[in-house]
């Protein structure tokens, strides 16, 4: 830990949640008065959802371990970092793919040199080390974690779990302010929908340790748009607020069919956000969507997404729409 990081064991300010935040709450949260180098960096774009935010706010506040479930691209991890950049407390994400392991997590032995001599000594892995910090650790694709490293977590999941780690003959207490958070897709009972292949289903002991579980949708249609057109400035006159709205329509539009049975992929706004920039880029409002998300689709269902297209676009995909000149 810095000595930045170190000066600052415990939130030494209050702030208001509703003044911070925007949410309908009376509730003071506890807050760090100056940023460390692991505090994430402010998005000043971000749209906040007042449920999600209040369940974040609570686990900072009450140490409270949160979960936070939701299709891809709805902002789950952003939403953490977001709350924990306006409160400058530090944030780690580890992302619990198939390739992170126990030894990953709890730290493993190494041969350094000492006085020209080999020793060996062992390295703590983050879990240890976000325990005894004042920090929150987020797990992202929490559901996707192999059994090995989900039952090393279960350890600490309670609010005063300890961490013994077998190798030292070592027990870790919990930092006052260490914070545990997750991200998942499924709601641990496994994938029933076929988006999330690689997830699983997770120990029902496990998940009641979590405190608070929630879930995160996507934004209504104009505070999507609104979060785009603050992510791609270029768009910011009437014909580009016109061509964001439209692809907003259309990413509705694959949702709906999602939920209908009638496609298997699912725009998400960072999405749309990347179809806005690669228009620009190659000029083109319908070869961006073809490279964008068109192309990530099963041959089978890409009719259905043309349409989609049409009927927002007024236009074939194949016509070739050109992005508003105005639109660098």
């Amino acid at each position: 830990m810095t000595d930045q990081t170190a000066s600052q064991a415990a939130p030494d300010i209050s702030v208001s949640a509703r003044q911070v935040f925007g949410v309908d709450t009376d509730m003071d949260v506890q807050a760090f008065s100056q940023p460390s180098e692991h505090v994430p960096d402010v998005d000043e774009s971000y749209r906040f959802d007042e449920t999600t935010t209040l369940a974040i706010l609570a686990g900072f506040s009450h140490n409270r371990r949160v979960m936070i479930q939701g299709y891809h691209g709805t902002g789950k991890s952003t939403h953490i970092e977001q709350v924990a950049a306006r409160l400058n407390w530090p944030c780690i994400r580890i992302n619990l793919d198939s390739h992170i392991s126990r030894i990953d997590l709890i730290g493993k032995d190494a041969i350094v040199l000492r006085g020209g001599q080999q020793t060996t000594e062992f390295r703590e892995g983050l879990l240890p080390w976000a325990l005894q910090n004042p920090c929150a650790l987020v797990f992202d694709e929490y559901d996707a974690g192999r059994p090995d490293v989900m039952f090393v977590i279960q350890r600490v999941l309670e609010v005063d779990g300890k961490l013994t780690l077998l190798d030292q003959n070592r027990v870790i207490t919990p930092n006052p302010s260490f914070r545990l958070f997750s991200t998942t897709n499924t709601v641990g009972l496994g994938d029933t929908t076929g988006l999330y292949h690689g997830t699983q289903q997770i120990n029902q002991g496990q998940m009641d340790r979590w405190n608070i579980v929630t879930t995160l949708n996507y934004l209504p249609h104009d505070e999507e748009e609104a979060i785009v057109l603050a992510k791609c400035p270029d768009y910011d006159n009437e014909e580009g607020r016109q061509t964001l709205k439209a692809m907003v329509a259309v990413a509705d539009l694959t949702r709906a069919g999602f939920v209908a049975g009638d496609i298997s992929t699912v725009m998400s706004p960072r999405t749309v956000i990347n179809w806005a920039d690669n228009a620009s880029i190659f000029k083109s409002i319908s070869l961006g969507f073809k490279m964008t998300f068109l192309n990530k689709c099963d041959e089978i269902e890409r009719p259905v997404v043309a349409e989609y297209f049409q009927r927002c676009f007024g236009t074939d995909l194949d016509d070739g729409v050109i992005a508003p000149s105005s639109v660098s």
